[in-house]
């Protein structure tokens, strides 16, 4: 009888201590977890401020960046790529040297039969020659036409710029007129182009349509033209009183 009250005790320190124990492990795991959880967000906080960081190091390059292209020409995007092309071409140029081979005929050699195609049909649309838009700009064409085909004679020069001295580069003090005498060559030059710019303008004729139901208002063709000039001008101003003639009740 007096061994049951100590297996009692003895049972029930064994299940104290276990609960001890187990109370022990749920503190240390619920620490552990607790640890851990805040290693996380610690790890998490400083992958942010790496982000935050990095974002701000781009939005200034970004920044400077867009300041230098303010900065530029408004046209320095094709400037840059003209320059490039011409890099490319001359260094094409030099390795078709150092080869021996035609440039023009590699380059024509890497151009595809579309774009070659493309190119011919942009060439037949572009008209390089503008017409007449106006006496001061056909004035201006024929004078450029006329420059390019002169032809000086440096000789000439050189023996005209000794006799004159400083009087060649005359200033706002220089007296010249009546000082130049033109050669007899220079005027037979200048004699035989005025011929020559005469014989073509009056082998030149615009083709006019004809009009068969047009009134006939002339008695030849020089009136014709005058009567043309003057609709073109007065026509206008004029009309009524030409509907009031054909009507027969002009005053």
């Amino acid at each position: 009888m007096t061994s049951l009250p100590f297996a009692s005790d003895t049972s029930v320190k064994m299940a104290s201590g276990m609960e001890v124990a187990v109370a022990d492990t749920n503190e240390e795991s619920s620490e552990s977890t607790a640890a851990q959880k805040r290693e996380d967000r610690l790890r998490k906080f400083r992958e942010l401020h790496f982000k935050r960081n990095e974002a701000r190091k781009l939005n200034h390059q970004e920044v400077v960046e867009e300041d230098k292209r303010l900065k530029l020409p408004p046209n320095w995007e094709a400037k840059k790529a003209r320059l490039e092309w011409e890099l490319n071409e001359n260094e094409k140029k030099k390795e078709c040297a150092a080869r021996g081979e035609d440039f023009e005929r590699a380059k024509l050699l890497e151009i595809s039969a579309d774009d070659a195609e493309r190119w011919e049909r942009k060439k037949k649309k572009k008209n390089p020659d503008p017409g007449f838009s106006g006496y001061a700009e056909a004035q201006l064409r024929q004078y450029q036409r006329l420059t390019k085909q002169i032809k000086p004679d440096m000789e000439s020069y050189e023996k005209q710029r000794e006799e004159c001295g400083d009087d060649f580069f005359p200033t706002s003090n220089s007296l010249l007129h009546g000082t130049h005498v033109p050669t007899k060559e220079g005027m037979d030059r200048m004699v035989a182009d005025v011929e020559k710019q005469i014989a073509k303008r009056s082998k030149y004729s615009r083709r006019r349509a004809y009009n068969d139901d047009a009134d006939i208002d002339y008695i030849n063709e020089r009136n014709a033209k005058f009567n043309k000039k003057a609709e073109r001008f007065y026509g206008k101003y004029t009309a009524e009183i030409k509907q009031n003639l054909e009507r027969g009740t002009a005053v």
